[in-house]
């Protein structure tokens, strides 16, 4: 079997619990769980490199000022990339197989803002290991994004 290598966190993240699995069978409507991170110069350099975005709003300072948002922007999938990191550490965690996601942007992030992203089990079918997750990334508490994702979870009777 080949594992990739990880590599060290770009930037420091705060999150409320270990990482790991939560198997279907001990997921409950209205678990929780969050990270925070910074977000940094450098994600979004990384980011453009692997998404090969390199729309200038977010590497531009000069291009950027011109804008709506006076300013560099961090890429949207960047911030929505932290809910995929709860869920995919956290809850339901290790294993866990994104079925869906709906997303709505409501503010910009820029360099340096402390992004908090938290992901709620909103309904569970036990039959189908399929779990409903609300999905919100915040700013100082106010929401930068919104959504729901689907995700299939292990099972201790498959996994």
């Amino acid at each position: 079997m080949t594992q990739i290598s990880s590599i060290a966190p770009l930037a420091p993240h705060r999150d409320n619990l270990p990482r790991g699995t939560i198997c279907i069978e001990d997921l409950e409507v209205g678990m929780s769980r969050y990270l925070q991170k910074e977000i940094t110069d450098r994600d979004i350099a990384l980011f453009a490199e692997v998404s090969t975005d390199h729309n200038p709003v977010h590497l531009d300072d000069d291009y950027a000022h011109d804008t709506i948002f006076e300013g560099r922007i961090a890429h949207g999938m960047l911030t929505a990339g932290l809910v995929s990191a709860v869920i995919g550490e956290q809850l339901p965690g290790h294993g866990t197989i994104y079925l869906g996601q709906s997303l709505k942007f409501l503010a910009p992030v820029r360099p340096g803002d402390v992004v908090r992203a938290e992901v709620t089990v909103a309904d569970i079918n036990y039959t189908n290991r399929r779990v409903a997750l609300d999905c919100i990334c915040t700013i100082k508490d106010k929401p930068v994004l919104k959504g729901e994702a689907q995700v299939l979870a292990t099972s201790r009777k498959f996994d």
